[in-house]
């Protein structure tokens, strides 16, 4: 009997939630240390599971496939591919890093750890799923820890954040679930594999096929989230705790782009391409928008999540390029984002706690009391903008490259030139972060500053490897993903 790998991976977390729910005493060294056993558990079996992966096969790998609900042709159906194993890597680092970014935490600490961890298993059960019913279950997972998380643990107007995120999430779910039933009464079946496999567009008529791929994507368009359906993101941001933003922004955004390749892409692919040229012009408004309006932003934590809208407008244009190269360096994207900007999240959250100044007027000349965080903070930033030989420039590099030169879309030349001008966007917004932050005179108020410590340093110089890691040697990833990627081309030819 083969040993259920994606099971324990995805479900560890949880069996760390109810031992700490079980601990008989509320100790909260003890409950740190428990989450982080568990989370660093899964970590390390994803990690064995990346290099037991064979590049050399197309299609899912570890699968496991039990009947679950026989009158809905429903199955417990896992496995991964070129396109998910990124993501579950991902995932399970920062959730490890999450617990880490959490151990100062204080209130309610057996609550709050409970609920991060039940988060991770939903996160992680998505990028896992095979099984549409299966993969819409996991995808609801994450609303109340993350109502909970906000509303509780967060700052500012939290539960007006908390409540809208809501809002928004349930929209999205209601738009999916009614493309997830519509195309299970006319296919039969929630297998994703299956289903790529049947070519329904023609089958299900150009009309019913249309409305079904858009109640789809609009679902994932508002996790991504793409322009405009965007406005929830910068509030969750703001008021999140630091570990929420890590996870909110490092991994719950790929949801969105992943959804839209693994369900969108594969399934109607003719679909994709007819309306590519629509979506295309959304990516580029959301890449432009996103960059523009940071410019406007004082909150550092605000900067950063506009300028997650941007990037990951560059996600949409190389998925809907339809090109091999451009979807992988969106994949790559999604990879390097999340490292990238959680990264980012973490310093700001760090920054506060020694400074208790998100305002980035009010910041400056902190370079002298920080030098750990100056260097790291400079390193993420300047990755962000896609400076050569960090992962921003390699995933960057492919999506323009791939997204430039793929024969699939009209005019897609001109929609790629128009997307590189949000690099000049992101290169000064960034900049002018940097400066005003950690450069010019020191600040009497800010006189005796803490830098980092030695359990900060050591999870920040951990991303910051491997963003150069990726950036140097992309085949690292790019040879896992193009497995991924090669059978969800096949019906373009």
């Amino acid at each position: 009997m083969s040993i259920p790998y994606l099971s324990i991976i995805i479900f560890l977390p949880l069996a760390g939630a109810i031992a700490i729910a079980l601990l008989p005493r509320a100790d909260p060294k003890r409950i740190k240390l428990t989450a982080a056993f568990f989370t660093l558990l899964s970590l390390v079996l994803a990690i064995a599971l990346f290099f037991m992966f064979d590049r050399s096969l197309a299609g899912a790998q570890f699968v496991e496939r039990v009947g679950w609900i026989p009158p809905l042709n429903a199955h417990y159906f896992l496995g991964i591919d070129g396109l998910s194993l990124p993501l579950v890597a991902l995932t399970a680092l920062l959730g490890f890093i999450a617990v880490l970014v959490s151990w100062k935490i204080e209130l309610r600490v057996r609550e709050y750890f409970v609920w991060l961890l039940v988060l991770e298993t939903g996160i992680l059960g998505v990028f896992c799923s095979l099984d549409l019913l299966l993969f819409f279950l996991f995808w609801e997972v994450e609303i109340l820890p993350m109502y909970l998380l906000i509303s509780i643990w967060g700052t500012g107007r939290k539960e007006y954040s908390a409540m809208k995120f809501v809002v928004y999430t349930l929209l999205g779910s209601a738009l999916m679930l009614a493309g997830i039933l519509l195309l299970y009464f006319h296919a039969g079946t929630f297998d994703m594999v299956e289903l790529a496999q049947l070519g329904l567009g023609p089958a299900l008529g150009s009309l019913l096929a249309t409305a079904i791929f858009f109640l789809l994507f609009f679902g994932y368009a508002v996790k991504l989230p793409l322009f405009p359906l965007h406005t929830w993101l910068p509030d969750a941001h703001t008021d999140a705790p630091t570990a929420v933003s890590v996870i909110l922004a490092g991994i719950m955004l790929k949801m969105g782009g992943y959804g839209m390749i693994r369900i969108c892409i594969a399934i109607f692919p003719q679909i994709a391409r007819t309306y590519a040229p629509l979506i295309i012009v959304l990516a580029l408004v959301s890449i432009l928008y996103g960059a523009a309006v940071t410019f406007r932003q004082r909150d550092l934590k605000r900067l950063i999540a506009y300028s997650s809208i941007s990037h990951m407008g560059y996600v949409v244009l190389g998925l809907f390029a339809l090109s091999q190269v451009s979807i992988s360096g969106a994949t790559l994207q999604m990879v390097s984002h999340g490292l990238i900007i959680g990264l980012l999240f973490a310093l700001a959250g760090l920054l506060y706690d020694k400074v208790h100044e998100r305002d980035i007027t009010r910041l400056g000349g902190l370079a002298r009391q920080m030098p750990i965080m100056v260097v790291v903070f400079s390193v993420a930033g300047l990755a962000a903008l896609g400076l050569p030989g960090t992962s921003g420039f390699a995933a960057e590099f492919l999506v323009f490259l791939g997204s430039f030169r793929s024969t699939m879309v009209a005019g897609i030349q001109i929609y790629t030139v128009i997307g590189v001008l949000g690099l000049v966007l992101t290169a000064g917004y960034i900049l002018w972060m940097l400066q005003r932050v950690f450069y010019g005179p020191p600040k009497a108020d800010y006189e005796g500053a803490a830098d980092a410590g030695k359990l900060e340093t050591f999870y920040a110089l951990v991303m910051v490897a491997l963003i150069m890691l990726i950036g140097i040697y992309p085949r690292i990833l790019t040879d896992v993903i193009n497995m991924g990627v090669l059978p969800i081309l096949a019906p373009f030819g």
